[in-house]
């Protein structure tokens, strides 16, 4: 049987965790049809795309109530195109709000859902656990604490690990691979390299990216001409870097055209936006220093909606201040120098820092896309009239306890 799945990722990181559970699933069914949006990476692996990844894009408080009615008709259309042209089973893949609505209307209609990352419930609205559980036959989860969140509903939930902990060695980090990074970026061996990530998408550039290379001209007195790479996923970004940096012109900037990952295999340190640029800093065992900055609204609702004493990614997990976090007010671009250039001393507590960083990149690495598409292939076999029969749920657990 040649099995037709959905999937709906609204930004570039689902793009890239979508992609990897596909080529999962493909080594498991016989020639399976992959549907929905995606991005580059879900279109490789073999998406029969419906829509842009970038008519799903919004940031903040504000945008997706500017982009309503184009969401909204976006949304309409998905919905009866799965069910006009059925699937076996439904994917949310993030885009919280987006895709447990859309997994809600398929799930009635009798369409098996997952979603695929936990909406962030242990630092806001929790009541959003609850409307999960209506909306998804089963939740993948990418954080150790996740799954005890959800105890007091009937969902499945998986931990499967991060795929970002399983793509980086152990290693990597190691001197021999910053060498090998910094002669692809055409920096020099020695001397001071920081990393400054602004975000991956236009509001958190613009936001970021002038109090950054602010900081990094106070840095560059202190660290005498050190070295600033800034990674930019698209061209527009990196015009909006290029125009930013012409503000600064004695500061050695390279414009790293991809990801950050050999931005920060490169740098001795980094300032971070808050997300999953912490994550990646902290499993190639870099300093950092974390902020970020919300517009006057955003902010204001943020304070009222938040529940964490954290957001840096390395922080939520081990519980504690792992890396330094400057957020808001705080934000300033003399205190994030003088932070950065304490993160930078290679002090006891720093070694402490780092090697809490590598049992958190053990504890991560599970083997994120094989495991997914286990737990996805238990809900597929079992089919809903098994669910409907309360066996699938135990079939669920059987296998996570199997898995380890």
């Amino acid at each position: 049987m040649r099995h037709r799945i959905g999937l709906v990722a609204g930004e570039a990181s689902g793009d890239r965790l979508a992609a990897g559970l596909m080529r999962a699933l493909a080594a498991r069914l016989d020639r399976p049809r992959f549907v929905g949006v995606g991005g580059g990476a879900m279109l490789r692996a073999g998406l029969q795309a419906w829509a842009e990844l970038d008519a799903l894009a919004v940031n903040g408080f504000k945008d997706p109530l500017v982009k309503l009615p184009r969401l909204l008709r976006l949304w309409r259309r998905l919905r009866r195109q799965l069910l006009e042209e059925p699937v076996d089973l439904f994917i949310g893949v993030d885009f919280n709000v987006f895709n447990l609505l859309l997994e809600g209307a398929l799930k009635r209609a009798g369409v098996p859902t997952v979603h695929y990352v936990s909406p962030s419930v242990y630092a806001w609205r929790r009541r959003r656990i609850h409307r999960v559980g209506r909306s998804a036959d089963l939740l993948l989860a990418l954080f150790p604490f996740e799954p005890a969140l959800y105890a007091d509903t009937d969902l499945p939930v998986v931990f499967v690990g991060h795929p970002l902990a399983d793509a980086i060695p152990l290693d990597g980090g190691s001197e021999a691979n910053r060498r090998t990074a910094r002669a692809a970026l055409g920096l020099a061996a020695e001397g001071s390299v920081l990393a400054l990530l602004p975000g991956s998408r236009v509001g958190e550039v613009r936001r970021h990216i002038g109090l950054m290379l602010e900081a990094a001209a106070i840095l560059d007195l202190k660290l005498a001409g050190a070295a600033f790479v800034i990674p930019c996923p698209s061209p527009r970004l990196a015009a909006m870097v290029e125009q930013h940096r012409a503000r600064w012109p004695k500061l050695r900037v390279q414009i790293c055209r991809g990801d950050a990952r050999q931005a920060l295999t490169a740098c001795d340190g980094a300032l971070v936006k808050s997300g999953t640029g912490t994550l990646e800093a902290m499993l190639l065992r870099r300093p950092m220093v974390v902020t970020y900055r919300l517009g006057a609204l955003s902010h204001a609702l943020a304070r009222l909606l938040t529940r964490t004493e954290f957001v840096g990614l390395p922080n939520l997990l081990a519980g504690r201040e792992l890396a330094p976090e400057l957020l808001q007010r705080r934000a300033r671009a003399e205190d994030l120098a003088a932070t950065m250039l304490k993160a930078l001393d290679k002090t006891a507590a720093q070694e402490e820092t780092l090697a809490t960083f590598a049992t958190l990149h053990r504890q991560l690495r599970r083997g994120a896309d094989a495991r997914a598409a286990e737990a996805v292939m238990s809900l597929l076999t079992a089919g809903r009239e098994v669910r409907s029969a309360g066996k699938c749920d135990d079939a669920l657990r059987l296998w996570e306890n199997d898995a380890g």
